[in-house]
């Protein structure tokens, strides 16, 4: 057990787990909080120097604690004993049920969720050793007090079980409105595999200030509440103040940004490969009365035809793209270069492929940028910039 639950003073966390080295995931949290904004500031602002942003924003922080809002833990342990957080360089588990960077319904939901485990008889896998059943539980956390608990196992034996006592789940977990078991047979490094369940539900709502997104089990969302919707409200403000009238919103998961950027007056299509994700934007549009189109498909090969085509979709005057950490890569910069789109809003996790993409897209500048704070106490930060064509 942990020295005491994490506590914060003076803009400092101060875990227990950090201080007996069980656990260095948040490698930045003895770092007082005040300079790890400071730090991240300047390592980003010397990161884009030649982008030459013309104002910075002040950052958006993310919070000391009680910000994150999902856990992904790794079952741990043995039968009728299970570790719920992290497995150490031995493969044992590390159990961390009072972490402090989980938002609080997360680590109340912990020890429950623990308690059913054991109760299951079911082997937490064994790394070392290839066998065992229980590989991982993730949890997710609506600002409602929502949840969507997922069990990863590694055959159909580990899913029947859970199958068979999925009644009493519902009992001891009231506040789970989606509940799945996913099933990964192979012996690799990864969280989840194709094949899903579902038990409860089809989608997590995610009550946000002006919009209901859906998550649906595999669906990506922000990890930082607060953030997500800071980094929102800053990008429509955006789009506002450009004037735009017709929208793309490339990578556009379940909706956010184009939702958030929606009005009857503006034009708007978002583009995600991912087809769940997709048809849950098109559920949060549905509520909203919003014409907003989305589309399964892949970014960059959805502008190459469509800006260059002669006819087509309507020619959108501003662009956002929110692509992975490699950035939105040479063939969608060179798309967006060579078109007439006067607005660009970039939201990246990486500065480093922002600084590359931008140096692509020269006929642009960065009128604007911003920090969101969204991974406090790790050197990971997201950052939006506004391009203007020059």
């Amino acid at each position: 057990m942990p020295l005491s639950p994490a506590s914060a003073d003076h803009g400092r966390l101060h875990c227990g787990y950090f201080e007996r080295g069980k656990c260095r995931s948040c490698a930045l949290i003895e770092t007082p909080y005040g300079h790890q904004i400071t730090d991240k500031e300047s390592w980003c602002r010397e990161t884009l120097a030649e982008a030459a942003p013309r104002q910075w924003l002040p950052t958006f922080a993310g919070g000391v604690r009680d910000f994150r809002n999902r856990a992904k833990l790794a079952v741990g342990g043995s039968s009728g004993q299970v570790t719920l957080g992290i497995l150490d360089q031995e493969f044992h588990g590390v159990d961390l049920r009072d972490c402090g960077i989980q938002a609080p319904a997360i680590r109340a939901v912990i020890p429950v969720l623990a308690d059913f485990l054991d109760g299951t008889g079911l082997e937490p896998y064994d790394v070392a050793a290839r066998r065992g059943e229980l590989k991982f539980v993730h949890v997710t956390a609506a600002p409602s007090g929502e949840l969507m608990i997922r069990f990863v196992v590694r055959t159909q034996h580990g899913l029947d079980v859970l199958r068979s006592r999925k009644g009493p789940l519902f009992e001891l977990v009231p506040a789970a409105t989606v509940v799945s078991v996913n099933q990964l047979p192979e012996h690799k490094a990864v969280l989840e595999g194709s094949r899903e369940e579902m038990f409860r539900g089809e989608s997590l709502r995610m009550n946000l200030d002006r919009v209901n997104l859906h998550l649906r089990p595999q669906s990506f969302f922000q990890t930082n509440t607060a953030v997500a919707i800071g980094l929102y409200n800053q990008v429509a403000e955006w789009v506002d103040a450009v004037g735009a009238k017709s929208l793309w919103d490339l990578y556009c998961g379940v909706g956010g940004f184009a939702l958030y950027c929606a009005s009857h007056a503006r034009r708007v299509t978002g583009v995600e490969v991912s087809e769940q994700a997709i048809e849950s934007a098109k559920v949060s549009a549905a509520e909203l009365g919003i014409d907003a189109r989305f589309l399964a498909g892949d970014a960059t090969e959805f502008a190459e035809a469509n800006l260059a085509a002669p006819a087509g979709l309507e020619r959108p005057d501003c662009v956002i793209v929110n692509p992975p950490r490699r950035g939105i890569g040479a063939r969608l910069s060179s798309a967006l270069e060579d078109s007439d789109v006067e607005h660009i809003v970039y939201s990246s996790c990486n500065p480093i492929s922002l600084a590359k993409d931008l140096a692509r897209m020269p006929a642009y500048e960065v009128a604007q940028a911003r920090i969101f704070d969204m991974f406090p106490h790790t050197k990971h930060l997201e950052v939006a910039v506004l391009l203007q064509r020059r």
